[in-house]
């Protein structure tokens, strides 16, 4: 590719993906690597600035990763995020101790030096007209001593230098986290170093990246035939009209219905990509062979492992069928890719497995075609539209793989399955009428293993119990439980129940993220 590039180098932080994010929100493409990569690595990449992680490690522990030399030694801009920081100051000649109180969250930094970095970025004054920034923090160690050469450029009560620079050689370094939405100028700090520091140019747009990706399609596939396991999701969608757009009928799409989607997700699939795109779609209905796999079993890591190994044998078996086909296509995006690298290093704990990286068998003997990999899901919504998909596809809630699978607690049954996805399509219905479907980020209802008494009429119930779950969030990494109006939810409640026989009463989730997850397995 022709574009400059930020290289992000990762100590282990789960909030790394969220600088990419932030780059990638200035239209300058980056991509995140391991922070052990080789000082030949960080040259041929050609970075025009490099960014270090967070992480989880003390800088001043002989045991500690550290940042490659190259790093300091290329002679680009260089800005050290929390461990990043500390891991320079230790690098360069600087001091690193542990903190005798440590500062986690709200944070009010004091700026001092008027740097670039900085320079017009402010939250607001006090009566002394000194700017502070509101930020958060998440560190218990702290710089102690400034290597040689830098400066002050940022501190609080309790870490007297909470950021630091040297300008001459384009290194800065905030102990603060730009990355997250709690600090409030972090995206104009990441678009200051990117843009202006490192005078990166900010050609990263998707309607550019379609016609690049549709040459390198071409160019890879030459005249061989594609297959690509299409759940009607963004990701895969996105990724069949790529394809489609890149090498027409030359892309066969197998659709597998699992008796676990969402209500007439199989008839809309093959309206919007078979009659309406024109994309030979393979239709195949394996509910009962899934049903009769899930029977009794109650863990939900033992439900997706099922789940997951019986699309891939299914897939294989409609794959054997096209012997044509020289190439599978997933919808890997990047956030699967740095999560599944993180556990691979260890740099980071692993969360969750992704089922599109490297979870392919041997046996299906095709070459890999992941034209999505280096984008995150934002960009992949932008790329659909400007594909030509009807927006109520590509700006669709998330959709977990397992499906409804891990909506239903418990064991599965097919009559779980049908209560589900009729409460489910209502509650999302209610949420279109009322102008909140694109006010809320992920919004679904959960099936609980749980009966009550209920009475309708003059007559005594006793049936199952659903939960409303409806998030906001702008990075699904934290969220916060939507405040939705009681006449709404009270409306949904209603129709639920009067309309989907087998369920008596319906409640609200209002958990956050942390401590809960969105979804409920």
């Amino acid at each position: 590719m022709n574009h400059d590039r930020i290289l992000i180098l990762d100590f282990g932080s789960q909030v790394t993906q969220l600088i990419a994010r932030r780059i990638r929100e200035a239209h300058v493409y980056c991509e995140v690597h391991s922070c052990d990569v080789s000082d030949g690595f960080i040259k041929e990449f050609k970075p025009s600035g490099i960014v270090l992680s967070g992480s989880h490690m003390s800088a001043y522990e002989e045991s500690t990763d550290r940042a490659p030399k190259a790093v300091f030694e290329i002679g680009v801009p260089v800005l050290g995020i929390c461990y990043g920081m500390q891991t320079m100051a230790e690098q360069l000649g600087g001091k690193v101790e542990s903190g005798a109180q440590r500062e986690f969250g709200y944070a009010e930094v004091r700026e001092h030096g008027h740097t670039k970095l900085l320079k017009n970025i402010s939250d607001f004054t006090d009566k002394d007209g000194k700017s502070y920034l509101k930020v958060w923090m998440s560190h218990g160690d702290k710089v102690t001593e400034m290597p040689p050469g830098f400066k002050l450029m940022c501190s609080t009560p309790t870490c007297p230098i909470a950021g630091m620079a040297d300008e001459e050689r384009g290194f800065y370094a905030v102990q603060f986290h730009p990355e997250v939405t709690h600090t409030e100028k972090g995206r104009e700090i990441l678009e200051t170093f990117v843009l202006k520091i490192c005078k990166a140019t900010p050609d990263w747009v998707m309607g550019n990246f379609a016609q690049e990706a549709v040459e390198k399609i071409r160019h890879q596939v030459g005249k061989d035939e594609v297959i690509l396991g299409l759940s009607g999701g963004v990701d895969s969608s996105v990724t069949a009209a790529l394809i489609h757009r890149a090498i027409g009928d030359q892309l066969s799409c197998v659709f597998v219905d699992n008796g676990l989607l969402r209500l007439h997700e199989r008839e809309q699939v093959a309206q919007t990509f078979r009659d309406n795109m024109g994309m030979k779609l393979i239709v195949v209905d394996a509910s009962d062979r899934f049903m009769d796999a899930l029977s009794g079993v109650t863990d939900p890591e033992a439900k997706r492992k099922i789940i997951g190994r019986l699309f891939v044998e299914v897939f294989q078996e409609e794959a054997e069928k096209l012997q044509n086909a020289k190439w599978l296509a997933q919808g890997t995006i990047y956030p699967d890719v740095i999560e599944s690298n993180g556990a691979k290093t260890k740099k980071a704990q692993t969360i969750k497995s992704h089922h599109n990286v490297g979870g392919l068998p041997d046996t299906l003997h095709l070459k890999l075609l992941e034209p999505l990999r280096e984008l995150f899901k934002d960009e992949v919504r932008e790329l659909g539209i400007a594909l030509g998909l009807p927006a109520e596809m590509v700006y669709r809630h998330p959709f977990p793989g397992p499906g409804l699978g891990v909506r239903i607690l418990g064991a599965i049954k097919r009559e779980y399955a049908d209560l589900l996805r009729e409460a489910d399509a209502i509650f999302i219905e209610e949420l279109r009428n009322a102008g909140w479907y694109d006010k809320v980020s992920q919004a679904f209802v959960v099936f609980l293993p749980v009966k009550s008494v209920g009475v309708m009429g003059d007559g005594r119930t006793y049936d199952w119990v659903v939960s409303l779950r409806a998030v906001q969030t702008s990075d699904f990494m934290t969220a916060k439980w939507a405040h939705l109006p009681y006449d709404l939810l009270g409306k949904v409640s209603n129709r639920i129940i009067n309309e989907v026989k087998g369920i008596n009463r319906v409640v609200y989730d209002v958990s956050g993220k942390p401590p809960a997850t969105i979804e409920w397995e």
